[in-house]
């Protein structure tokens, strides 16, 4: 006859941290409640990271051994730092912890019992690139040649395979929700689909994807493992948990399935990454997985002035679905109201930024305190132009500048090319888009080029030249449908205004390459939309060419000061810049159709995610907010539009915000 025995935790004989003094009531709450599930929704600014870490050391304080507790962060580095902090308040040897993020800790159980499904301890864990080349080994021995067929490159078909595991979303239901146009190669996809998974077991080989899939199947199909797994971790914490997307959800369910001792930290109002799998019912519908769940709400604000607060109570509020909340604020009154500022164009927008950062300067706020946040990065097209012509130094903290993205500097190079036919790189990088041709067919093609200018002088028709050179069967037609779009951007070798050329580089040539090589087509094709509208004030080619060249150039002149002192306005988009706060925050663009985007406005789920988008951005600024929107419009086709404002500028009372009429000094 068997007998259970029960070890209790040692209870810890003094409390080395008065938490009353260190936390406010909200906190306090959160941090020392009973054991069960927990949900604790953390306002901006109110303090989360705070109240994670004194709940580990709460629970160490309380004789919980730091191996049953289990920590997971969107990042190691948070992680990291939120253990160092522990290690501040504890004299507590808190090394047994587990803390990482999810593939980090997937990594671990995975080396430890990977052999439950065939792997051994030593696999290699796969970066992107290699994930890309072995891909497109696949694709080769299935038989498909991408220089015939217009077959989706490595990057892109790993984006798709990552949706697929991350939604938990069948093949055929992901690609015609993100791309349609790439159903009609259903069947061939699949097949490289389970090529590479087992191209991956054969080489011992997982992807960064397989380190979250994996890991929940074997513990779904070996029980010993999961028990083993259910058994230590007795405590589960989870940062951001609005941004887990549905695979993660469940490999926390499943560790947390008997004790239930999880808290889970977050902010609905801040689920802004559905476009990347995150799935925000997994906050939203947490009480229904959890029943007894205590939800605790954190509202103490101590980032932003009441009158910002005030407007971002107001922007969030419409949101049918969230968990109802209030920001509090703990900081005094400002002088002034968030500002609402209408502007003829988006000329004029920039023009408005530039001149209020340079009087923000002279008030003496640090140019790094100063945020422009957009929706989409081509927002801050005229922005960056403006701010390089008064030689405001500025760093993008979305990425590439807007003029030095890949896409951007690939449809320019047609424009270069026919402006000056013995421009050598835009040559190379044009031709180079073309299937079937690399780096020596390039050159080849480039001396032949070269060498038809030489003997022939002026061109009078570009067609007539390269047609009559010689390039592989495979690029046959594509090299012929080049030809004729550099005749129809330059007749007679006399350029197009560069927005019609642009417009028709896109349309005939790019749109096609864009779609099998950037896992983001959409995006980048409103990029090159917006280009060819900024083109539109400019009806000369060379002037068009010289204001790109000022902008890298006056970029590359300030660079070197920039990296001396530090100091440089930020521009981001708003997905980028959450996290982060400045002193001063303009949000631009915010018409319908920009800010919300156009594709967010059919469906309410999607409305309110953009709402909690404006929501995130607000909530950026400490002391001053300015909320602007231009009144017109270029477009590349349809000339000046007429813009709305942002229905989410209709939701905030008048009162809440100060009108700045602008005009013409």
């Amino acid at each position: 006859m068997s007998r259970q025995y029960t070890l209790h935790a040692a209870r810890s004989t003094s409390i080395h941290i008065d938490y009353a003094a260190e936390l406010n009531g909200q906190q306090l709450a959160a941090v020392t409640a009973q054991p069960g599930p927990q949900l604790i929704i953390a306002g901006a600014g109110s303090g989360k990271t705070r109240t994670l870490t004194y709940r580990v050391a709460y629970l160490l304080e309380n004789g919980i051994d730091p191996r049953n507790i289990l920590l997971l962060t969107f990042t190691n580095k948070a992680a990291r730092q939120m253990l160092d902090r522990v290690a501040n308040l504890l004299p507590i040897d808190a090394s047994g912890l587990w803390g990482g993020t999810f593939h980090s800790v997937g990594n671990r159980m995975l080396r430890r019992h990977g052999s439950a499904l065939g792997y051994n301890s030593g696999f290699t864990i796969m970066d992107r690139e290699d994930q890309k080349d072995l891909i497109n080994t696949v694709v080769a021995s299935a038989g498909i040649d991408p220089k015939e067929i217009r077959f989706p490159k490595g990057d892109v078909l790993a984006e798709i395979f990552s949706f697929v595991v991350n939604t938990e979303t069948a093949l055929e239901e992901l690609l015609a929700e993100k791309f349609p146009y790439f159903l009609p190669l259903l069947e061939k996809i699949t097949d490289v689909h389970g090529r590479y998974e087992k191209k991956k077991k054969a080489t011992n080989s997982v992807d960064f994807d397989d380190l979250l899939e994996k890991t929940l199947s074997m513990l779904q199909k070996h029980e010993n493992i999961a028990s083993f797994y259910r058994r230590q971790f007795q405590f589960i914490l989870v940062d951001e948990y609005q941004d887990t997307n549905k695979i993660q959800a469940d490999l926390i369910d499943l560790l947390a399935r008997e004790h239930r001792n999880i808290m889970v930290v977050g902010d609905d109002a801040q689920s802004i990454y559905s476009w990347r799998g995150a799935n925000f019912q997994n906050i939203l519908e947490f009480p229904k997985r959890y029943p007894d769940a205590k939800v605790f709400k954190i509202e103490m604000n101590y980032r932003s002035v009441p009158e910002i607060l005030e407007v971002a109570n107001a922007a969030i509020a419409a949101n049918v679905d969230q968990f109802q909340k209030n920001l509090q604020p703990t900081r005094e009154s400002a002088a002034a109201k968030p500002a609402v500022v209408a502007l003829n164009d988006g000329s004029e927008q920039a023009q408005f930024i530039a001149q209020r950062i340079l009087e923000l300067r002279d008030e003496d706020v640090d140019l790094n305190e100063i945020a422009v946040l957009y929706r989409a990065h081509y927002h801050a097209l005229e922005l960056q132009l403006e701010l390089s012509r008064r030689g405001i130094p500025y760093q993008i903290t979305s990425g590439v500048r807007f003029f030095e993205q890949a896409h951007i500097k690939d449809v320019i190079s047609f424009i270069r090319f026919v402006a000056n036919p013995r421009d050598e790189v835009a040559f190379k990088r044009m031709v180079k888009l073309l299937p079937g041709i690399g780096n020596r067919s390039a050159e080849n093609l480039w001396n032949a080029w070269d060498k038809s200018l030489n003997e022939r002088g002026e061109i009078t028709s570009f067609s007539e030249r390269l047609l009559a050179m010689s390039v592989n069967a495979k690029s046959k037609k594509h090299w012929t449908q080049l030809a004729q779009t550099l005749d129809e951007i330059a007749p007679g070798g006399q350029p197009n205004p560069p927005s019609e050329m642009i417009t028709s580089v896109v349309e005939a040539i790019y749109d096609d390459y864009a779609k099998v090589n950037f896992t983001n087509y959409e995006l980048r094709r409103e990029d090159l939309n917006q280009l060819a509208a900024f083109a539109r004030q400019f009806k000369d080619v060379n002037e068009f060419l010289s204001q790109l060249a000022l902008i890298s150039n006056v970029d590359a002149e300030a660079a070197p000061n920039q990296t001396a002192d530090k100091e440089a306005v930020n521009l981001s988009t708003v997905h980028q810049a959450k996290g982060l706060e400045f002193h001063t925050v303009f949000v631009i663009w915010l018409t319908d159709g920009m800010f919300p985007s156009s594709r967010s406005i059919d469906t309410r789920e999607a409305l309110e995610e953009e709402r909690r988008l404006f929501y995130v951005a607000i909530t950026r600024a400490k002391d001053e907010l300015y909320l602007t929107y231009p009144h017109m419009r270029l477009t590349g086709g349809y000339g000046d539009v007429f813009q709305r404002p942002s229905r989410f500028l209709r939701e905030i009372p008048n009162k809440l915000v100060e009108d700045w009429q602008v005009q013409r000094g």
